[in-house]
């Protein structure tokens, strides 16, 4: 009896790691394609800026000459049929000039998923379909769990740079490379 005990036992714990694995494996994001990454990452980037317009104290302000500039890091990338999903963590952040130094007035981050078709008259040979975004507050946990697998869930918790924002709004603004940064 014991013998058949161990066996069941055996079976059981098998069984238990063989599923363990597989949903490991389907929750782990899959490697981004990085040349069509490099495709549609400026559309998606565009598009974030442009429907960040009109959100930010620095546009209120016409003297500071503030716009926004986006970043999308890749968390998943799938094409099928011509059809993009791309979930991506965005970082924009609000910049304008004052006194000839860059100044900061606004910046959020956070994940969307954005679904875009291939269209060879649009600029960058995709155009953006969709676009959606964690509401604030309660409901961005069960967002985030319904779109995103938890691996990649855990990678939204990081920190984005704003580097690379910086560098690209002083040479927008022609402030030079070393043009400190203050807030609006």
């Amino acid at each position: 009896m014991s013998v058949l005990s161990f066996r069941r036992g055996a079976v059981g714990a098998g069984a238990a790691a063989v599923l363990a694995a597989t949903g490991s494996w389907v929750m782990w994001p899959a490697d981004v394609d990085e040349g069509l990454w490099a495709e549609v990452r400026p559309v998606i980037e565009a598009r974030i800026a442009a429907e960040s317009r009109g959100s930010g104290f620095g546009e209120t302000v016409p003297a500071l000459d503030a716009r926004w500039f986006c970043r999308a890091d890749a968390l998943e990338l799938v094409e099928h049929a011509g059809e993009v999903r791309a979930g991506v963590n965005t970082l924009c952040v609000e910049y304008g000039v004052r006194d000839g130094s860059l100044v900061e007035c606004g910046a959020g981050q956070y994940p969307q998923v954005v679904r875009l078709e291939r269209d060879d008259a649009a600029v960058g040979g995709y155009r953006v379909v969709s676009r959606e975004a964690p509401p604030d507050g309660a409901g961005y946990g069960r967002w985030t769990d319904s779109h995103f697998g938890v691996y990649v869930r855990s990678s939204l918790q990081d920190s984005m740079s704003s580097a690379a924002l910086e560098t690209e709004a002083r040479a927008h603004f022609g402030l030079p490379a070393d043009a400190s940064v203050g807030s609006c």
